[in-house]
């Protein structure tokens, strides 16, 4: 009885400790227009005066260019750099990423960034360090407690805890932004050596970066947006000096550096030589407010992105690809996609292999639909886990390649890239953020590039002639495969696979 006493009241204790100071006073900021007399400025009133409303988009599909980018943007800008991410990790990536802004601040460029809780192990120190300098302001969102063991608080306190902030934006002086599907660490960026994470984000500037901004500004002084100083996370203001000579160390190793080499980049170069030039086309950014998460998880209106492009995907005339990490359509979606398929449009869904994925129950799951869809006519590719290309210009050649894209595009007119799975949980738990992109010259080259690579890059799935899955592989030049039970995977991780089949877990994934 003692025990039981004793136990409850620990509980009970440390329940108490998962408090946060969701009421530190904060001032409400908000984004710059952009000023013409700058050097981004001038890129954004020049495109402003000759394309109007249209923005300017170039696609990042390369992790060297979209680093890269990132860094010489945050080198050009003059006035603010603001960065929204799910995900900011203590790497070489990071630390790179982050430094670049303390050097911008250190120029005077106010930087805001916004960090979900959840996944950014080992951060707060550099963060907390990061936003003692005076033009830097970091703000955690829906923060865990650090009144106790940090990760206890999302177990006490899980219906708050589970909701995410999974945007994704940067944006720099107000003339130019990137959104799309990466978070800052090593393997969004290639470095790292084991896995590729095959990923796409947009480059853009113009009008539709005054809605990325607008976006950012809500979340940015939203309640659950908490200064990362009023978790009181002691620092030495004084060790900054030592992290802006860690980065200038890295910037002066040249070639032979991560930062050489990112802003050596092809697509740098060729922005710098004037050799490639953004496409001008209609784009909008939808993003999902974060009102979302502090209502009840599935009430409809919440869900702003998903809706949109469901709409977009119900209105096509031909053909819909979808390009997600991970594919659970649960009932809805899958009528979604059978309404299309029975009036002839074709429906074709490239995902994770069990091979390729890095969420295994997150597969169980798609498993579900995936032969339902097959009966109905859909089309599905899954990655081949192995990588088969060269060494990428980090000089790595991951042994691996797992898909992290979020596309869709709808008759080669028209594309989303952003941070929307294809799952519940982007749908109904967390929030996203996208473009819209009408252009049949990005969508229609985008689509060209997705057929190429199919044949190499994946197993067509099947149904034989008794009804049951297989996959294909049949690449120009190489002997055709066929398989009867998910290809390039042990017996212990399809053990898995039907194992979490068994579990409740469909709607948090």
């Amino acid at each position: 009885m003692k025990l039981r006493v004793a136990l409850i009241t620990s509980l009970l204790l440390l329940a108490a400790c998962t408090s946060v100071p969701f009421d530190y006073p904060k001032t409400t900021s908000t984004a710059m227009h952009f000023d013409p007399v700058t050097p981004l400025g001038s890129i954004g009133a020049n495109w402003q005066q000759e394309h109007g409303d249209l923005s300017g988009i170039l696609g990042l599909s390369n992790g060297v260019d979209a680093l890269g980018a990132r860094l010489g943007l945050m080198e050009a800008a003059q006035r603010f750099v603001d960065a929204q991410y799910f995900i900011v990790k203590k790497d070489r990536a990071g630390a790179l990423f982050v430094g670049k802004m303390l050097l911008a601040a250190d120029r005077g460029v106010r930087v805001r960034l916004l960090v979900d809780d959840i996944f950014s192990p080992g951060v707060d120190a550099p963060l907390s360090l990061l936003n003692s300098h005076a033009n830097v302001e970091v703000r955690l969102f829906n923060p865990l407690s650090r009144q106790s063991f940090k990760y206890w608080s999302y177990l006490v306190d899980f219906e708050r805890a589970n909701r995410r902030m999974h945007n994704k934006s940067f944006t720099a002086d107000g003339a130019a932004t990137i959104v799309g599907g990466r978070n800052i660490a090593e393997e969004y960026f290639e470095l790292n050596q084991d896995v590729k994470f095959d990923d796409l984000e947009v480059l853009a500037i113009g009008p539709v970066v005054g809605q990325v901004s607008d976006a950012f500004d809500q979340y940015w002084n939203s309640e659950l947006a908490v200064p990362v100083e009023a978790f009181a996370i002691k620092t030495d203001p004084g060790r900054l000096d030592q992290w802006r000579s860690n980065i200038l160390a890295e910037i002066d190793r040249g070639a032979d550096g991560i930062y050489g080499q990112a802003m050596a980049s092809s697509l740098m170069q060729d922005i710098r030589d004037q050799t490639v030039r953004p496409t001008a086309a209609w784009a909008t950014m939808v993003s999902d407010k974060p009102e979302k998460l502090l209502n009840a998880i599935g009430e409809p209106e919440q869900a702003i992105l998903a809706q949109e492009k469901a709409t977009r995907i119900r209105a096509a005339q031909r053909e819909v690809i979808i390009i997600t990490p991970y594919f659970i359509p649960l009932d809805a979606g899958s009528r979604l996609l059978e309404e299309l398929l029975a009036r002839g449009v074709r429906v074709v869904i490239i995902t994770n292999s069990l091979a390729s994925t890095n969420h295994v129950p997150v597969y169980a799951s798609y498993v579900r639909y995936r032969k339902r869809l097959l009966q109905a006519g859909a089309e599905f590719y899954e990655i081949r886990a192995e990588h088969r290309g060269e060494a990428n210009a980090w000089g790595n050649r991951p042994e691996m390649v797992t898909l992290h894209s979020k596309a869709t595009l709808v008759d080669r007119e028209s594309v989303f890239v952003g941070s929307l799975n294809f799952d519940p949980r982007s749908v109904l738990i967390n929030t996203e953020m996208g473009l819209f992109i009408d252009s049949d010259q990005i969508a229609g080259g985008l689509s060209r590039v997705v057929f190429e690579e199919l044949p190499t890059a994946t197993y067509r799935v099947e149904l034989d002639e008794k009804d049951d899955v297989r996959w294909r592989y049949a690449a120009d030049g190489e002997p055709e495969e066929i398989h009867n039970r998910a290809p390039q995977t042990s017996w212990g991780r399809r053990f898995m696979a039907g194992f979490y089949r068994l579990l409740p877990l469909e709607n948090q994934l």
